[in-house]
């Protein structure tokens, strides 16, 4: 065995309470090391009576290691416990421990790892309703002009070319006048993009974090919209920005007036007064080098009095259910702890949702979000489906190392979103080729965690980077693609219908290597199994499967099974054309 390679620290996602009486013990070896992975538990303060060996399994693989994992139980909530490594060739056997390998079971635990105790607070419990919501991302400016008499001034004809400037007239109403559309694909939660009063079209320049953008609508109208939505069983989250400001902020604009002797001088993070622009880089820190978007100093007293009690009043007054922080990672982490208890003091089932583009394991400990906006799961998926940078071998190691890099409470309700207001959107990014983005889609909403469809999506809306894939949304029937929104349709109803398709049991049981596109997986819950086979290339492809009594759920064009011909008996073959796929139930 590669020793260098094994791997195991108490805490964050190597040993974890996944709820008030389980624990999750897991453990890295070098992939196809080890034959067995054993962990030996017991209490360390009646180690003789209640010490036990639990098997493991791998649960997750990358190109380099293999993940191994366990459920424990311990009947005094707290733990003792080493692992047993048998190597692949069963010649060899060490024990790990706290100080290292031994080649024996030591007489008593003092050296192995420790798990002190189930603290029930300690316990990291996203909102259980967040593992069975479909996001839809609404950009309010561009889905649909419900009441234009409080457009803007200078508003544009529906559906021009999106500039970084331009307005087309979205607001509230028109989210109101379309939740039939919602609700029918399929939605049980919306996400919006900024609602507050800012002047810009994406509003992430906040000027009044207290009031709807009056071209929106009003507090209100807003808390119609919400209370309609709930009625549908929609919930609601709204985006928050509380890393930078605008440059209309009230207090932005007394520090301008007044630099140094503002009463606001101290919200800011200023290098030197006056506040300008040098050169195109301001003399405040900004988000990135943008003038319009001061950062505001949430370490302040009355910073932070003001954005928790922003915080409290949409929950409390307008009744959303939770927010999506803009920019979180460049927040302090005591702001965002603070932060969490207000919001969960209100509302206990509030989602806080972190934009974070990166590993986000530091605020994912149960202190600060419940999710983080899944990017890299999002790169995965489009390299392998998109651009097809990837094969399938190495989009599994992508997966696996995403797998085992959180735990699995982290996965059950990560934000897996495939295109957004950020980025192009998903029908360009696959080359308008419709069956590849529907593969990307198929396996969005088949993978553990929380996905979300960025509006239009569904009914083929395309668009390049900021600003193109802001486009106006398009609500002509003889303009929408009724065949993609039908498959989109169907495809969320399938994950509604199936509690495998939202647990968090997902096993590979086949990657194609090279340019082969094929894969198999299966998703797993108590007494339920399905098999999603696609194929994610142009070249015709045939696959083998185990013998079940499988029945079809679902599936394109003219993939299907294939009783007879294979080379063994306890094996079927799938017959997959050209960005095909099949799902399947035992």
């Amino acid at each position: 065995m590669l020793r260098e390679a094994v791997y195991h620290r108490p805490k964050q996602n190597w040993s974890y309470a996944y709820d008030q009486r389980t624990i999750h013990l897991r453990i890295r070896t070098k992939k196809n090391d080890c034959a067995i992975v054993e962990a030996i538990v017991g209490d360390k303060y009646t180690w003789d009576s209640t010490m036990d060996i639990v098997s493991m399994r791998i649960f997750a693989q990358d190109e380099h290691f293999d993940y191994w994992e366990t459920t424990v139980k311990p009947p005094y909530r707290r733990l003792r416990y080493a692992f047993r490594l048998t190597d692949a060739s069963n010649e060899e056997q060490l024990i790990y421990t706290e100080r290292g390998f031994v080649d024996e079971l030591p007489d008593n635990p003092n050296t192995f790892f420790d798990f002190p105790f189930i603290n029930p607070i300690d316990v990291f419990e996203p909102p259980a309703w967040v593992k069975d919501a479909v996001f839809y991302q609404i950009f309010p400016e561009r889905f649909a002009c419900g009441d234009p008499s409080i457009s803007p001034a200078d508003v544009e004809p529906w559906g021009g070319k999106p500039t970084p400037t331009n307005f087309f007239g979205g607001d509230l109403q028109g989210v109101l006048d379309h939740l039939d559309h919602i609700a029918e694909l399929g939605i049980n939660a919306i996400y919006f993009t900024p609602l507050f009063e800012a002047t810009t079209n994406h509003k992430y320049d906040t000027q009044d974090y207290l009031k709807v953008d009056p071209h929106f609508g009003t507090n209100e109208q807003l808390k119609e919209l919400v209370d309609a939505c709930h009625a549908r069983g929609i919930r609601v989250l709204l985006d928050a920005v509380f890393n930078h400001s605008g440059r209309t902020f009230a207090p932005f604009v007394d520090a301008q007036k007044n630099g140094k002797q503002s009463k606001y001088a101290d919200w800011f993070h200023v290098r030197q007064w006056p506040l300008q622009v040098i050169d195109g880089i301001p003399t405040y820190d900004t988000f990135a080098f943008e003038p319009l978007m001061p950062k505001l100093n949430t370490e302040h007293p009355e910073v932070k009095q003001y954005l928790f009690e922003v915080a409290r009043y949409w929950i409390e007054e307008i009744g959303v259910d939770g927010w999506r922080l803009d920019v979180a990672n460049e927040v302090d982490h005591q702001f965002w702890r603070e932060f969490r208890k207000i919001v969960k003091d209100v509302n206990p089932e509030a989602y806080i949702l972190g934009e974070i583009w990166h590993d986000s394991l530091m605020w994912l400990q149960g202190d600060q979000f419940d999710a983080v906006m899944n990017y890299p799961f999002t790169n995965a998926v489009l390299d392998f489906f998109g651009h097809q940078s990837l094969d399938a071998k190495s989009f599994t190691h992508a997966i696996g190392h995403q797998l085992a890099a959180y735990s699995q409470q982290v996965t059950e309700t990560a934000f897996n979103l495939l295109d957004s207001h950020d980025t192009p959107r998903l029908l360009t990014i696959c080359d308008h080729n419709e069956a590849a983005m529907k593969l990307a889609a198929l396996f969005q909403l088949t993978y553990p965690g929380t996905p979300c469809i960025y509006y239009g999506d569904e009914i083929g809306l395309d668009g390049e980077g900021d600003p193109d894939c802001r486009k106006c949304m398009v609500w002509e029937p003889e303009k929408q693609n009724a065949e993609l929104l039908d498959f989109y349709k169907q495809l969320i109803a399938l994950r509604h219908q199936h509690p495998a398709l939202r647990s968090s049991d997902i096993r590979f049981i086949h990657a194609g290597k090279d340019e082969d596109g094929t894969l198999a997986y299966e998703r797993l819950a108590e007494d339920e199994r399905l098999l999603i086979v696609l194929n994610a290339r142009a070249a015709e492809a045939k696959l083998d499967i185990p013998v079940e009594a499988w029945s079809v759920l679902f599936q394109s064009g003219e993939a299907k099974l294939l009783p007879a011909g294979s080379k063994r008996a306890d094996q079927l073959t799938v017959a997959l054309p050209a960005y095909s796929f099949i799902v399947l139930k035992a």
